[in-house]
């Protein structure tokens, strides 16, 4: 158990080195928002992209948030996945895409050196609070969705049906969507205590990138994968881990409840599994959602390729929910 957690986190360090980082401007309607997140108790960023018609009217807009993977940032979707460009063609959308370090997007149930590490209440309390107050959104479920890759997969997964009355829609693509269940199945186990994780093997190529990510960022200690990966404990048990774990708590949900869920992933991409799981599991229970898989791996390149079907399908589920389609 403990060596199936350790090459998936493995996989997903890899993957961060496919997002080639480009020397270019900002994509059009992009900006950088710093605030502070009573949640995580410092100052955090993130990335918004605005219409192309957003100064000049007074529209309320609704609201899709993108989560980033595992060592990646909120920079990634906007800037190097080609997030901004399809945001700007739908014309209708803002998206937000919010920065989690490598949390996973839960709250720790414990942290050391002094830290707050309460990620998911920095995304549902702080983020969405921020955004609702300061731009014209749709702050309504019917105008907020949710969505991400890889780890941010999972947080969009996990988050959404915990706090199903805040979106319409949940999005993952190649996303780790077992994370928690293994988690808790290795504390069952003994095989994993207080909810530790294996550290990532330290390799040359992530030094490299560490330095220049942090760049980047541009967040004061919160730069490099050491100071992104929270000090503390996760889950000190394996009813903490299975609270987030969309394989259960999917069940807590209503069914008049139940947010539209779209799921993707490259053929080439072992956590295609876990895919393929949660929609036979939604077929089963009559549970409408999309699914999408394509060939590709856990790769930079797929997901380049995947955030424009996901985009539009998110997108329109919130424009007939909010009565802006025929």
């Amino acid at each position: 158990m403990v060596s199936a957690l350790l090459i998936l986190l493995c996989c997903l360090a890899a993957s961060a080195q496919n997002v080639v980082l480009p020397d270019a401007p900002l994509p059009d309607g992009l900006q950088t928002i710093e605030f502070y997140s009573p949640a995580v108790d410092r100052t955090m960023k993130f990335d918004i992209v605005l219409p192309p018609d957003y100064e000049e009217s007074d529209q309320h807009f609704p609201v899709l948030y993108l989560l980033h993977g595992y060592m990646q940032n909120y920079t990634v979707w906007g800037r190097f996945l080609g997030a901004a460009e399809h945001a700007r063609r739908l014309g209708d959308l803002i998206i937000v895409m919010p920065d989690g370090g490598n949390s996973w997007y839960v709250n720790y149930h414990s942290s050391d050196n002094g830290q707050s590490n309460n990620w998911e209440d920095h995304v549902i309390d702080d983020v969405i609070g921020y955004v609702d107050q300061h731009f014209r959104t749709e702050a309504r479920k019917e105008g907020r969705a949710i969505a991400g890759l890889s780890m941010g997969g999972f947080g969009a997964l996990s988050l959404g049906l915990r706090h199903s009355r805040l979106f319409i829609s949940l999005g993952s693509t190649s996303g780790a969507l077992s994370h928690a269940r293994t988690i808790a199945a290795a504390i069952r186990a003994g095989q994993l205590q207080a909810g530790s994780q294996p550290a990532i093997p330290a390799n040359e190529a992530l030094q490299q990138a560490d330095e220049q990510v942090s760049e980047l960022i541009a967040i004061p200690e919160f730069g490099t994968q050491q100071e992104r990966t929270p000090s503390g404990v996760a889950f000190a048990t394996a009813d903490q881990a299975e609270a987030y774990d969309p394989f259960s708590i999917i069940y807590d949900v209503p069914r008049s409840a139940m947010p539209h869920i779209y799921l993707d992933s490259g053929t080439g991409d072992q956590l295609i599994r876990d895919a393929r799981e949660l929609a036979q599991l939604l077929m089963v229970n009559n549970v409408p959602y999309d699914y999408r898989q394509a060939e590709g791996g856990h790769t930079a390149e797929y997901w380049r390729t995947a955030i424009g079907p996901m985009m539009a399908a998110q997108n329109e589920v919130m424009q007939r929910a909010l009565g802006n389609r025929p």
